[in-house]
């Protein structure tokens, strides 16, 4: 049997009053806080300078990936406390407040510059997973035989419901916000690495893109490693559930890269279609029906996952993963989705920063 592919993870938290909830441009300060030795190196800035980013390192086996998670979990934890503010993960920002100032990065301010405080004042927070692939022409093939599952993952990952005090109707109010930027939403279909290339130096040429890393599709062949990104899921509370969204991502890949080395047809999707059901899982998540884009029918979401857990049980079993995946997916199942557990508190009479606090009060189990 082959090797499981490698994984890794980016984990993108806010940075928050622990008194309110609300959210602090703290990155300087969390950062001079954490150690310079051991997971603190892999603490890094992102566009806000209210938001700290976690990046593991590639892992074929998925508990040492979660020992990994857990331990920068943990670190960003006590430097965040030792700064004075605290980490939450969550999709949006959920208290009402200021645009946050850029991180210093000269790439980060142009960004903000070009694109405006509106759309990056206020950058909301993923889980990007990258599986390892043999190289670049593999990975944009991968990516087209992805895209007709990757609303269901969204789906299981929605939580952020709630955005700058408001109740948004959206499970994944995350996955809306980034229609504000101009390349965002499903990858398009693409005949090679050599085509795909040149449509990204394309957007760049137009201007409408800084570069080439801006190309926000919801997977994508990385542009520093040799991986494929899967960008379309919401950061959520507990290591648990980011494991369980990272097994299924690479089950996932593992099983379209291999049919690709089969020479399968990819699978044909209008793309208004596609872009309905990344639609329908941003809107309702689990909690009621998602767009089956096979038939162009509404399906109950967890359908849905009952369908792509069958198609990558083979590369779950593989890998090792099986059991934990299926444990980890019936307690998601069974306590419901992270977007639903928000909406209890506040129809309970409990305000955005009790979610806050509820949220907080899981990042480290």
């Amino acid at each position: 049997m082959a090797q499981p592919l490698t994984v890794g993870a980016e984990e993108e938290f806010f940075l928050v009053d622990p008194g309110s909830g609300a959210a602090v441009p703290a990155f300087e300060a969390v950062s001079a806080a954490a150690s310079s030795a051991g997971p603190a190196r892999r603490l890094q800035p992102e566009v806000s300078s209210a938001l700290i980013e976690a990046v593991t390192e590639p892992h074929r086996e998925l508990s040492l990936l979660a020992d990994d998670m857990r331990s920068l979990r943990a670190t960003a934890a006590a430097a965040a406390e030792a700064a004075g503010c605290a980490v939450l993960a969550c999709g949006t920002e959920l208290l009402a407040g200021p645009y946050m100032p850029p991180t210093g990065s000269s790439r980060y301010r142009a960004i903000h510059r070009k694109y405006g405080a509106h759309v990056f004042g206020h950058i909301p927070c993923g889980l990007h997973v990258h599986v390892g692939m043999p190289d670049r022409e593999h990975a944009v093939r991968v990516n087209n035989h992805l895209r007709p599952w990757l609303p269901t993952l969204q789906a299981l990952a929605a939580n952020s419901p709630i955005m700058l005090g408001e109740e948004t109707g959206y499970a994944s109010f995350r996955s809306m916000w980034w229609a504000y930027t101009p390349v965002a939403g499903p990858a398009p279909l693409v005949a090679d690495a050599s085509q795909y290339d040149a449509l990204l130096d394309s957007l760049v040429a137009s201007g409408v893109i800084l570069d080439r890393k801006m190309a926000y599709w919801f997977a994508r062949p990385s542009e520093d490693v040799p991986t494929i990104e899967i960008r379309v899921m919401d950061v959520c509370p507990t290591s648990d559930t980011e494991i369980l969204l990272v097994g299924l991502a690479r089950a996932l890949v593992t099983t379209c890269l291999q049919a690709v080395e089969r020479d399968a047809q990819v699978p044909q999707v209008a793309e208004q279609l596609l872009t309905a059901a990344h639609w329908q899982a941003a809107r309702y998540g689990l909690e009621g029906d998602a767009l089956d884009v096979a038939s162009g029918r509404p399906l109950p979401a967890w359908t849905l996952v009952e369908r792509l857990v069958k198609h990558v049980t083979p590369a779950l079993s593989d890998a090792g993963d099986l059991a934990l995946v299926s444990d980890l997916l019936l307690d998601l199942r069974t306590r419901g989705s992270w977007a639903g557990r928000q909406r209890r508190i506040l129809q309970e009479g409990g305000t955005p920063a009790d979610v806050s606090a509820y949220l907080r009060s899981l990042f480290l189990v």
